[in-house]
């Protein structure tokens, strides 16, 4: 079940990540006992929620393909019925829905497969035009343009964009370039990065962060938060790129910059869609973070543009 060939470099990054979070139990820990009168409660739930998070993560890249397909597809899964139940649907798309869902197994089956020409249209093209002309057979036109583009934006986000996570394991499969643990290496290396683009940003806009970016959309982000993320994240690319991918340096710079840059696009976006529905999270399915799209809503943009980036330079 799991891959006993994995590279040092991996290895080592994940047993730093495991490092960090018992340093942080850790301190929680010594903050309760010097400083009991305050709630930490909030915080010690995002820290266990993290253990869980990065348990699951390891045991994903640390397994074989399949396995890990099924994972992802779960996570679609979670991510699709947590945007539904934001977006009320009409009574009369239930047999709809079932369609959508069943689109999940489907589209990560191409990836089992390695067949790319369909992983790519499958969602975009054949589901999009599908679902629509199942709803017009059911005759119920009130709401009927509302509800087809609330599921198509829910099936981008949720399934297509969300399933590039998975392509990017299976990319030596499908463009032949590396060892098949390259394909974990660089699944570590756009969800590290893009995780702590979110961490960078939020620290450079607290500290010099003054001109406002989107306040109607979200009111923290400032330009300076967006930049300083940017651009560390470009930083951190090109160090880590050399350990974890195939990537020269400028390329590795450059995947850096685009997941600083991307990330922040995907966050905001998914914040609109919050804040047009009328809700502060996605869900409560991750205590101390929300939902899984809270967690999960830079990757929705920084997992199919990497995909795209790495298959664009090596295929």
């Amino acid at each position: 079940m799991f891959n006993l060939l994995l590279p040092p470099p991996l290895l080592w990054a994940l047993g730093g990540v495991f490092l960090l979070l018992v340093l942080a139990s850790s301190s929680i820990r010594l903050l309760e006992a010097r400083k009991p009168e305050k709630n930490w409660l909030e915080l010690k739930l995002r820290i266990k929620t993290w253990w869980w998070i990065v348990g699951c993560f390891s045991l994903t890249i640390l397994g074989n393909i399949p396995v890990a397909l099924v994972v992802f597809a779960l996570i679609s899964f979670l991510a699709l019925k947590e945007y539904l139940t934001l977006c009320a649907t009409r009574t009369a798309d239930h047999v709809v829905l079932f369609w959508a869902y069943l689109s999940i197994p489907l589209q990560y089956y191409w990836l089992g497969i390695h067949w790319y020409g369909m992983f790519i249209i499958f969602i975009p093209v054949y589901i999009f035009l599908f679902l629509p002309m199942r709803m017009v057979l059911i005759g119920e036109t009130q709401g009927f343009l509302k509800a087809a583009a609330s599921l198509q934006w829910g099936l981008m986000i949720s399934v297509f964009c969300l399933s590039h996570m998975a392509a990017v394991l299976t990319l030596p499969q499908l463009t032949g370039i590396g060892v098949p643990a390259q394909g974990a290496m660089m699944l570590f290396y756009l969800v590290t990065l893009t995780q702590l683009n979110d961490v960078a940003q939020y620290l450079w806009g607290k500290s010099c962060g003054k001109r406002k970016i989107a306040p109607k959309v979200s009111p923290n982000k400032t330009l300076e938060g967006f930049v300083g993320g940017a651009l560390t994240t470009s930083v951190l690319g090109w160090l880590l790129g050399p350990w974890l991918t195939p990537f020269s340096p400028l390329y590795a710079a450059l995947a850096g910059l685009l997941i600083g840059t991307m990330g922040f696009i995907g966050d905001i976006v998914i914040s609109a869609v919050k804040r047009d529905i009328g809700v502060k999270d996605s869900g409560r399915l991750l205590p101390g973070h929300g939902g899984i799209l809270d967690r999960l809503d830079s990757l929705t943009y920084t997992a199919p543009l990497f995909f795209h980036y790495v298959h664009y330079l090596y295929f």
